[in-house]
């Protein structure tokens, strides 16, 4: 049975996906100081204009995430409103019920594998068996990056229709657009279509809207580059959320929105 409104505020409570939150306030402000200065590693491919400084990433994650609004709140717990993340997963559902109406084309991507990645993994079956696409593009296109432990080559992989960007050891979190622009670039060599949907987070997500696709995520209260897309109208729809979760905790997101299409 499809869960209410009212049992998944009370999951999102008792998790601690939204209400009082595990990503601390001193994190949150740092973040929105590095997408203000363009920091590549936090824009996730959204190209924004400079009326988006600090002071106007800090006014947007109070209004559509909920953050505490006082300013000399520097240090310590931070919030999401749980009603702010039930009214965007409706319109994510919306957008998703769309493409299995439609029998759409729709990639699945995640920066946060072992975290989101079984959630996006049930979606994408739901959508094979409504007789739409799943799109798996760019699969072993890589590329060599920096990370905080060297030099490594990088390459796109899928597992059950969900993208992930890999390295020697595995699946890691990323935030970079990198691997979704190679996977738009490895459909366009190969003659297909575009996906008609991204469904993904991080830098899958925003750089997929960047390249005027429609793309839906998941994004935490230190991720504001994927509200900011939102609010110019690049992103669909931005869910906040605590994203570090175990991956059992998404079950229930997962039975909200596919309840959305049964309801149709």
């Amino acid at each position: 049975m499809a869960p209410s409104r009212e049992e998944l505020i009370a999951h999102l409570l008792a998790t601690g996906m939204a209400g009082r939150v595990a990503t601390p306030r001193e994190n949150n402000l740092a973040h929105y100081w590095r997408l203000a200065q363009r920091d590549p590693g936090y824009t996730f491919g959204l190209e924004i204009g400079p009326e988006w400084d600090v002071d106007a990433i800090f006014e947007l994650m109070v209004r559509r995430v909920g953050v505490d609004a006082r300013r000399n709140h520097r240090r310590g717990v931070d919030t999401i409103d749980p009603e702010r993340t039930v009214a965007a997963l409706d319109r994510y559902a919306k957008r998703f019920d769309k493409a299995l109406r439609e029998r759409q084309r729709v990639l699945f991507a995640t920066g946060h594998p072992q975290r989101l990645g079984p959630m996006y993994q049930r979606l994408a079956s739901a959508l094979a068996k409504a007789g739409g696409t799943v799109v798996e593009a760019g699969a072993g296109a890589g590329y060599n990056d920096e990370t905080r432990y060297g030099a490594k080559r990088l390459v796109i992989d899928y597992f059950f229709g969900v993208g992930t960007l890999m390295d020697a050891g595995g699946s890691i979190h990323t935030h970079s657009a990198m691997p979704i622009r190679l996977a738009l670039d490895a459909l366009r060599r190969s003659g297909q279509p575009m996906p008609d949907l991204v469904v993904a987070d991080h830098g899958w997500c925003g750089g997929a809207a960047q390249a005027g696709i429609d793309a839906i995520g998941f994004a935490d209260c230190n991720d504001p580059a994927l509200f900011v897309g939102e609010e110019i109208g690049v992103v669909a729809v931005a869910v906040p959320l605590d994203d570090g979760l175990a991956p059992e905790q998404y079950g229930l997101l997962a039975e909200y929105i596919l309840s959305v299409s049964s309801a149709s």
